[in-house]
């Protein structure tokens, strides 16, 4: 059978080898061609911003921004709208031009730099340019691994500078990892040592953004966020983008509209800034693979400010809107003015003509445990590692998604022995989050650092506990890595663990269809990287 597409940056693609036919997230294989040639395209613009700073030639905000949307538009469940990622296309090919222009030396660039991007040719080059492009495997793996990591950065970078953070030399090294991507001179062993420095720039770019958002909202503190509903039309925000958030919030307050977080959105309630809106209600549903029943639920509308979309059912379809990188055919999407503000007034609207969410559960759940309230307690927590009442940390961060295999967290969870404490951040979380685990001395057991966007909180919270015990490796902590994932922010949140030398991560519940033996084998002697067995087994392995 002809293969229609390929793509297999998710851990649910196909068979865990591709998808080829359609994309398992929904994508259609137009859709998946077009962010080919995106990505494709701003690796060309990325060759010409690091030639330009070779000549001595600074490259414009506007130019490091674009290249960052780009790269977040492509990430796994963002945007399936293929208008909007042919737009994006040629407003890169534009900006290449024009960057183009101001060279001294064109000698050398390559194809992706110099392709003159006829609309009429867009799918045709997209066939040639795509991951099967390269035929050496583990080249071609590692530079995927490379891409990915790239996404997962420029996500993170994207998030501080709507929050007017900048760092330069971010921008400066993705623009630099992205052209090394299409330089056919590099070797296995060249590529490796690339992808290990993204992790390295992955752990800056989770500072960047965590030095935004505190600094905007405060630092996240302990919090107990109600899962009930109340009487009043209401709006459900799901994604990442506290930005959003923070304006959804402004413009609804006094019109009696409630706000109700959606999966990765739920650490927003540990941040003090938001709390003092009352009509910012809690959190509604769980992880975001099971929105289409949850969604259709919520009765009001649902504002996407990222990844992580699910093609929506006919039946709620109008009431789904889209910001920021994120879109899906047929559904309104809201820009940004030339100042960033967004006018969310249709929303308020649209809900005002809506009854109020159909109730899914009640109660209530703790969360708030990022670095600095993990560090306001670390007398309490190492107290208890000294006496023995807590044995181990065990990290099951990342991300959650639709394979029953992802039962076994939940599993795992539960059989944990009452002497250990999980460290998570990310929607992986909801896999163990409600099951009420109890505590240990007053620390609960599950300690929510908040989004897969939150786990520098995790490395942070490790560097302090190696610190206060004297220990010279931090591999020596009583820490284990049993981490879940799905999308490309888990890969620059795994090459930044490998980046500060933490060894024998459990990864699962598949490991990436986009590493070949030769790429997986390197990762498994120099880091001790393995998949998930029977709980038993890790339980055993993990705890000793």
């Amino acid at each position: 059978m002809e293969q229609a597409m390929f793509c297999y940056q998710c851990q649910e693609t196909a068979g865990c080898r591709g998808c080829t036919r359609a994309g398992v997230c929904g994508k259609t294989p137009e859709t998946a061609a077009l962010q080919d040639l995106l990505v494709y395209v701003t690796k060309g613009l990325a060759a010409v911003a690091v030639r330009l700073r070779a000549e001595g030639s600074a490259v414009s905000r506007r130019t490091n921004h674009l290249i960052t949307q780009n790269l977040f538009t492509t990430i796994t469940n963002v945007n399936f709208d293929p208008e909007a990622i042919r737009a994006r296309i040629q407003e890169t090919l534009a900006e290449r031009r024009k960057l183009s222009a101001l060279l001294r030396d064109r000698e050398g660039l390559p194809d992706a730099a110099l392709w003159d991007g006829a609309e009429d040719g867009y799918l045709e080059k997209a066939a040639q340019v795509g991951v099967l492009a390269e035929p050496d495997e583990d080249i071609r793996s590692l530079r995927e691994l490379i891409t990915y990591g790239l996404k997962g950065l420029a996500a993170y970078t994207k998030h501080a500078n709507v929050l007017l953070q900048e760092n330069e030399d971010l921008d400066a090294f993705l623009q630099r990892a992205l052209a090394a991507t299409l330089d056919s001179s590099l070797s296995a062993g060249d590529l490796t040592a690339l992808a290990l420095e993204a992790g390295k720039y992955g752990v800056d770019a989770m500072a960047l953004l965590d030095k935004a958002n505190t600094e905007a909202y405060g630092n996240p503190e302990i919090t107990r966020v109600a899962l009930g509903v109340r009487s009043n039309p209401a709006i459900l925000i799901s994604g990442h983008d506290l930005k959003d958030l923070e304006m959804l919030l402004e413009q609804t307050a006094g019109t009696g509209v409630d706000v109700y977080t959606h999966s990765e959105m739920l650490p927003a309630h540990y941040y003090p800034a938001f709390k003092k809106y009352p009509h910012f209600a809690g959190n509604y549903g769980n992880a975001w693979w099971q929105q289409k029943e949850e969604f259709e639920a919520f009765r009001g509308p649902i504002l996407m400010t990222t990844n992580c979309i699910v093609p929506p059912r006919d039946s709620y379809k109008d009431r789904l809107y889209t910001t920021g990188a994120a879109g899906y055919p047929g559904c309104p999407h809201i820009g940004a003015d030339a100042e960033g503000r967004k006018d969310f007034s249709i929303l308020i609207e649209h809900a005002k003509r809506c009854e109020p969410p159909v109730e899914l559960e009640r109660g209530e759940i703790v969360g708030g445990f990022a670095h600095a309230q993990v560090l306001a307690l670390a007398d309490k927590v190492v107290e208890a590692v000294k006496s023995g009442a807590i044995r181990k940390f065990v990290v099951m961060a990342g991300c959650d998604g639709r394979a029953k295999s992802r039962s076994y967290y939940t599993d795992f969870a539960t059989a944990l022995p009452a002497d250990t404490v999980i460290l998570t951040a990310g929607c992986a979380k909801y896999r163990f989050n409600k099951l009420g685990l109890g505590e240990i001395g007053g620390i609960p057991r599950v300690l929510d650092a908040g989004q897969c966007n939150d786990s520098y909180s995790l490395a942070v919270i490790a560097l302090k506990l190696k610190g206060v015990f004297g220990l010279s490796d931090i591999n020596e902590l009583p820490i284990a890595y049993n981490i879940s994932w799905y999308e490309q922010k888990a890969v620059i949140v795994l090459l930044a663990l490998l980046h500060l030398g933490v060894k024998n991560i459990h990864l699962g519940p598949t490991l990436p269809a986009f590493l070949s033996p030769g790429v997986a084998d390197v990762l498994v002697k120099q880091f001790g990287i393995a998949g998930i067995g029977t709980v038993e087994e890790d339980l055993e392995l993990l705890l000793g």
